[in-house]
């Protein structure tokens, strides 16, 4: 069994603060990526014993950012999807083993009155070509903050927010066509029913003491994976950041 962990920690110094390193121990997972460190390098020296740790980062400082902590050492890791204009702000981590690649990502936010939605759609098309491209030389896992509810269940209140960050027909859509070209949403994919399973929650109006929430942190595979597929589960109990841990378990 290989245990895998994603979570975007809203900064993580202000995480370590929060209880991050205590859940990192006791989940003690194979693999462990996080998004949104918002760390330069050098900024902060972590002592995993036990993991490799590779790290991505913005060019703009205390900004996004992705990090993959790996109990067993990669045959190749690389950092971005070789897109020059994409892979300025740390968003992407691939990390290559004997028989699949883990990727960490976190995906453009089409942002308030949708100011970086045409961007978004961009890179929605060149990171799905990246993982197509993978997929073509061996399975691929994906994770992270995807920045998308994809239906109307992965939210609290869709009739109030269509057509809102995250909830666009048009972000929908290309995350639909992600599992059009062979991938599996893993935790829909076991929870096809599911209703109040969220992943982030705004910090404003006591949202997550209401369960306002939204699902927008997955781990996703190659629908050839599919047989190894054994659990797939939502933290939602972990605090530390507005989002909370997904975990994925394969054989």
């Amino acid at each position: 069994m290989k245990k895998m962990i994603s979570w975007n920690v809203n900064g993580l110094r202000a995480c370590i603060g929060k209880g991050f390193l205590e859940y990192f121990k006791e989940m003690d997972a194979d693999i462990f990526c996080i998004q949104e460190s918002k760390l330069q390098e050098g900024q902060i020296k972590l002592d995993l014993e036990g993991y490799h740790q590779y790290w991505n980062y913005a060019e703009k400082k205390g900004y996004s950012g992705t990090a993959i902590f790996t109990k067993e050492k990669p045959l190749s890791v690389t950092y971005g999807i070789n897109v020059e204009e994409h892979d300025k702000e740390g968003r992407v981590i691939t990390a290559e083993y004997s028989d699949y690649y883990v990727v960490t990502c976190y995906t453009p936010n089409s942002q308030r009155e949708l100011t970086r939605l045409s961007y978004r759609m961009e890179w929605e098309d060149a990171f799905l070509a990246y993982l197509k491209k993978l997929d073509k030389k061996k399975p691929v896992i994906f994770c992270g903050d995807l920045n998308v509810a994809h239906q109307e269940i992965d939210l609290k209140n869709p009739k109030n927010n269509y057509n809102n960050s995250g909830f666009t027909s048009q972000e929908r859509e290309k995350f639909t066509n992600i599992l059009n070209s062979g991938f599996i949403d893993t935790y829909r994919y076991l929870n096809p029913d599911t209703v109040g399973a969220y992943s982030w929650w705004s910090y404003r109006f006591h949202a997550r003491e209401n369960n306002n929430g939204w699902r927008i942190d997955y781990f996703c595979m190659s629908k050839s994976l599919e047989s190894r597929l054994v659990d797939a589960q939502i933290h939602t109990k972990v605090m530390g950041s507005d989002h909370c841990p997904v975990e994925l378990v394969i054989s």
